[in-house]
């Protein structure tokens, strides 16, 4: 690798903004995926296939390494058991489960509360300290999040009505909070060492649940050529790159802060369809975008010391 690109990968690793902003970037393309798998690929096809994916790119690069700190991971295998599960295959199979039974307002306003869930479970399990400023950070970070989900409309909340994909989707929140606390306490190994780990983990334990589906949904149908395609757009942005910047993220600037990028998800995903799915933008897409780019600011205020 030349020097030059090899400084600006450094660059790129060491800036926790970047890397954040780029992996909230690729969920929000994760989103629009999503709207384009539907009838091309079934929901555990794609949960199943994109640690297949990843897997299969990560292990000839990493899984050496793995090997190596094997002795390391293995002193706390459950903990990463349980990780994986959470935070990729529990996580994604209630999201695509959820999407079945609420409407997108609903999703995209419970996605915000994710961190806040984040910030309560880094409080709970490891005393991480939420300052007046950071709470008001999350609460801006989260109107915007619900001016996007509601389009223009938040005083459409009130109206929402609660149903069960509501529940799960609120569920799916939880967990990957869950993932993101629990990862401030993972096995001391390199984080892309420990992303292969994670990878190959998920892969395992969605295998009984893909076969569950195809043995039970009526109509099952192999992934076509486009399903294909999304399912490979899938693998390396949104499960690969996406899950290395945040674990990476997470490190230099610990879990709280880091979940409160997640916010900017729905604000891509709304700029995003503008240009892929031609979509018009209005002027509270622009409004959400300074109210998210401003509470995650103040998110990021240090307690003093």
């Amino acid at each position: 690798m030349p020097a030059t690109l090899r400084s600006a990968a450094r660059a790129l690793y060491d800036n926790p903004a970047l890397l954040l902003v780029l992996t909230t970037l690729f969920w929000a393309g994760n989103v629009i995926a999503g709207q384009l798998a539907r009838g091309e690929v079934t929901p555990m096809q794609l949960v199943l296939l994109r640690w297949v994916v990843v897997a299969l790119i990560l292990w000839p690069i990493f899984g050496g390494q793995v090997i190596a700190h094997w002795a390391t991971a293995r002193a706390r295998i459950g903990r990463i058991v349980l990780m994986a599960f959470i935070g990729f295959t529990g996580f994604n199979t209630m999201f695509y489960i959820a999407s079945l039974y609420t409407g997108a307002v609903n999703i995209g306003i419970l996605q915000g509360s994710m961190p806040g869930f984040v910030l309560l479970g880094a409080f709970l399990a490891h005393g991480t300290r939420v300052t007046g400023v950071q709470a008001v950070g999350v609460a801006v970070t989260m109107l915007g999040v619900a001016l996007v989900a509601t389009l223009g409309r938040p005083w459409d909340i009130l109206g929402l009505q609660w149903n069960p994909g509501d529940l799960i989707m609120l569920s799916a929140c939880a967990l990957y909070a869950a993932y993101a606390v629990m990862l401030q306490g993972r096995p001391d190994i390199p984080g892309p060492v420990f992303f292969t780990l994670l990878t190959v983990v998920a892969m395992v334990t969605a295998i009984p649940m893909a076969v569950a589906e195809a043995a039970f949904v009526d109509d099952y149908r192999l992934p076509t050529v486009t399903g294909w395609l999304v399912t490979l757009y899938i693998a390396l942005f949104p499960s690969c790159l996406a899950q290395i910047f945040f674990l990476r993220g997470v490190d230099l600037i610990g879990p709280g802060r880091a979940g409160v990028y997640t916010n900017l998800v729905p604000v891509f995903a709304a700029v995003m369809a503008v240009f892929l799915l031609r979509e018009s933008f209005a002027l509270y897409h622009g409004v959400a975008l300074v109210l998210v780019l401003g509470g995650i600011a103040l998110a990021q205020r240090r307690p003093r010391s």
